[in-house]
């Protein structure tokens, strides 16, 4: 795996361009957001989003997919977004939320018959950054440090060095919480799910 050492004060535009050729080509990436470290890939890619869930044993069919957009205006595309939805998230992003939505039928099959999708547009700008030169969003699945005693970016480099990702983008290190969730599927009730670092409001 192919470590490319970025920060997101100092965006590398050539470092972001060979990663979005990967990412275009189906392939799974290693990047941080404003929670923990990520694994990556092409939302819009059936086959990067099979091998994500098989990588990380994610059932999509169980589970609440999460995708990494570069603004509000692009998460529109892919999930439901009410006036009272837009209100509140215009208000919290970019931050450290993850907003479950109605899932629009623009998301690919793997989200067949799955009505929520998770929303983040992070504070991170690298993240940002990738979904705006994507075009598209990222589906996106966080490492845990609690699951895999990963806790260093060079920590989840050796772990992963020997899987089928061949890029991490090293922005330093990650914070040690969560994403807030915030279930906006009644958007009328809002509701914390999960209280991590974000704060409402």
């Amino acid at each position: 795996m192919r470590i490319l050492k970025m920060y997101p004060t100092s965006i590398n535009e050539k470092f972001i361009d060979t990663i979005v050729d990967e990412l275009r080509d189906g392939e799974l990436i290693i990047y941080p957001t404003d929670s923990y470290y990520a694994i990556g890939c092409d939302a819009l890619s059936n086959r990067a989003v099979e091998k994500i869930c098989a990588l990380k044993g994610i059932n999509p069919q169980k589970n609440t997919l999460s995708i990494v957009c570069d603004s509000l205006s692009q998460a529109s595309r892919y999930a439901r977004i009410d006036n009272e939805a837009f209100s509140l998230m215009r208000d919290n992003l970019p931050g450290p939320f993850t907003f479950i939505l109605p899932a629009a039928t623009t998301l690919p099959k793997a989200f067949k018959g799955r009505k929520q999708v998770g929303v983040r547009v992070p504070e991170n700008t690298i993240a940002r950054r990738l979904a705006e030169a994507l075009g598209n969003p990222l589906l996106s699945t966080t490492i845990h440090p609690e699951d895999d005693d990963l806790v260093t970016p060079e920590e989840i480099a050796m772990r992963y060095e020997n899987s089928e990702i061949r890029y991490m983008i090293e922005g330093g290190e990650a914070p040690d919480q969560p994403t807030t969730v915030v279930d906006l599927t009644d958007s009328s009730a809002p509701e914390i799910i999960r209280q991590g670092k974000g704060e409402l409001s």
